[in-house]
């Protein structure tokens, strides 16, 4: 049984064996590519969630009133994104062998891979909703198969064609928008096209995988790689509330990097963030 974590986020420190969440941190960001600092995310927000409250207006529900245990952060090979990707899907494998839903707060995109490959094994029908501001499917990058600019295209091997959805795009290298077009659906600039989606994958497992530079920069300066004409946080609480009413099997949050906003607010709306996907996910 994984050990409980002292130091937990605001409302997550109920006991491992009646909870059916498991929140957890991947603190990992070696293959960054432009801004370092996703590492600092995960210890940065649960920090930072006690000066939320544990009720959302929003929802008119209360942390207080689910089950959720908080794992604490992985303590991951820096130097070895294989191995670290290995220790993620070891933990994400027992969360989910208990019947619990794994919650990772990365860390950079990469480490969404191994808690895929995890799920994968259970639901071998594995879809996966993709909300990011960056495609992530180069082959390589630099020579590197395993880089948070590749996490989509080794999903993408596990996973198989038309089983990955992306929105709120608006970055690649040209040639991953051409190579992508076939395998998986991408729609681009917002979420106008997640009504559809979900109508396609009702009775599907789903793996949801949020990279917060899907929010505009104006918002949410505080990641590694800000793309500007991104979407709301008001927009992305509405697209996670159409997307919970899936059969959501685990799900990550990534890519805050808290170095790059000294106001906090950055920080602030990751936590509101983690609040309002826990309430809207718990079954």
């Amino acid at each position: 049984m994984p050990n409980k974590n002292i130091h937990t986020f605001i409302g997550c420190d109920s006991e491992y064996d009646v909870s059916k969440i498991v929140v957890f941190g991947a603190p990992y960001d070696c293959t960054t590519s432009y801004r370092p600092g996703a590492r600092f995310a995960s210890s940065a927000i649960r920090n930072e969630s006690y000066g939320i409250e544990t009720y959302s207006p929003y929802l008119d529900k209360d942390l207080t009133d689910i089950r959720v245990f908080d794992g604490g952060d992985l303590e991951l090979n820096f130097g070895n994104p294989e191995r670290a990707l290995h220790d993620i899907e070891a933990f994400a494998d027992k969360i989910i062998a208990d019947g619990k839903m794994p919650f990772m707060i990365g860390g950079e995109h990469l480490v969404t891979l191994g808690a895929v490959k995890a799920a994968v094994k259970k639901y071998p029908s594995l879809h996966i909703i993709h909300f990011d501001a960056h495609m992530d499917m180069r082959d390589d990058y630099l020579g590197e198969k395993f880089s948070h600019a590749t996490v989509m295209r080794r999903c993408l091997d596990i996973v198989g064609d038309n089983k990955i959805f992306q929105f709120g795009i608006r970055s690649g290298d040209r040639k991953e928008f051409y190579e992508a077009k076939g395998h998986i659906e991408t729609c681009k600039f917002n979420f106008s096209a997640l009504e559809e989606t979900i109508g396609k994958l009702t009775d599907k497992p789903v793996y949801l995988t949020i990279d917060l530079d899907v929010l505009d920069p104006g918002e949410f300066p505080g990641t590694g790689t800000p793309e500007a004409g991104g979407v709301s946080f008001k927009e992305l609480l509405a697209a996670i509330e159409k997307v919970a009413k899936l059969n959501i099997v685990g799900l990550d949050m990534n890519e805050l990097s808290p170095v790059y906003d000294q106001s906090g607010v950055s920080t602030a709306l990751a936590c509101n963030l983690v609040r309002e996907l826990l309430l809207q996910l718990y079954k």
